[in-house]
């Protein structure tokens, strides 16, 4: 009878050990596929969406502040570390920089809440004006408007021109960049741009708890006519930016947009010719906690 038995034991034995080992290749196996999904989630942002353009990938700077509850770099501390000068109605200021060493130059603009209108100008020697923005923002002081401009030939100027009623003065805070520039560019150069065409238009999406934007246009060198909008629910514009650039390569345009609140879509057109394409690049640059946008008038705090 013992005969009998012991093969049978025997292949019990080697089949129980095949069974074990099998599944503990599975088992690692799924342990690193997951390991691998999480991370490829962590690499990006989603958005709703099929289309790859409507990806919005997240910037370094907004991983620092998950990381430390604080923004780095935000485009806040301009008015912290700046002087600020009124501008009223009607009327314009100038700064001039004659030194060489000055690359590029910020512009802050924000009002105590009223609507702001402005023209900034960059102008290089008599009658040139290789850069001409005109700014439209509805609440001055929920969302500011901040611009760097590269001067790559000295000597340089800028203007703003206040060009709303007296009754609606505005704050400029002008200067040379130190490191908000080098994070917004850092920032947007992490992906890639999408090329626009002519008459051509493209959005960009996102989430309510996306604080800020940063945005890059650029061509080969040719003149670059742009507009570029900051939508929040249908037909609602909350920024609107008419842009000329004389070179869109030697001087592009580089911006951080606040989008507070839910809804926000960017909106960027190419407002020349077709034979005059641009290429942009949009990317998600500050972010709030989760439950920031709860206070938005949206949805009601808990408790209420």
């Amino acid at each position: 009878m013992l005969q009998h038995i012991f093969p049978f034991t025997s292949f019990s034995i080697v089949l129980h050990i095949l069974v074990a080992s099998f599944l503990r290749q599975c088992h690692q196996g799924a342990s690193a596929f997951g390991s691998h999904f999480q991370m490829g989630r962590r690499a990006r942002f989603g958005v709703s969406g099929t289309n790859p353009a409507n990806t919005i990938y997240r910037s370094e700077s907004m991983l620092k502040s998950q990381a430390s509850g604080q923004n780095v770099n935000s485009v806040d501390n301009i008015w912290e570390t700046g002087t600020p000068t009124t501008v009223q109605g009607g009327s314009l200021r100038t700064w001039s920089y004659a030194n060489p060493a000055v690359k590029r130059v910020v512009v802050s603009l924000k009002t105590d809440g009223r609507p702001l209108e402005a023209d900034v100008e960059l102008w290089q020697g008599p009658d040139n004006t290789p850069l001409k923005m005109n700014v439209y923002v509805e609440d001055g002081a929920k969302s500011t408007f901040n611009v760097f401009i590269d001067t790559p030939r000295n000597p340089n100027t800028v203007c703003v021109k206040n060009t709303g009623n007296l009754e609606f003065p505005l704050f400029a805070c002008v200067g040379p960049d130190k490191e908000a520039g080098d994070a917004c560019l850092k920032a947007v150069s992490a992906i890639k741009g999408e090329v626009i065409q002519g008459g051509a238009l493209r959005t960009y999406p996102f989430e309510p708890n996306i604080d800020s934007v940063a945005i890059l246009i650029k061509t080969d060198g040719r003149p670059l006519n742009s507009r570029i909008e900051l939508l929040q629910g249908p037909n609602n514009n909350k920024q609107v930016l008419q842009l000329y650039t004389e070179d869109g390569l030697v001087r592009p345009f580089m911006a951080v947009l606040q989008t507070p609140g839910s809804g926000n879509v960017v909106r960027a057109v190419n407002t020349s010719p077709v034979e005059y394409p641009m290429n942009a690049a949009v990317v998600a640059y500050e972010m709030v906690s989760e439950d920031a946008y709860a206070t938005d008038g949206v949805q009601p705090e808990v408790g209420l």
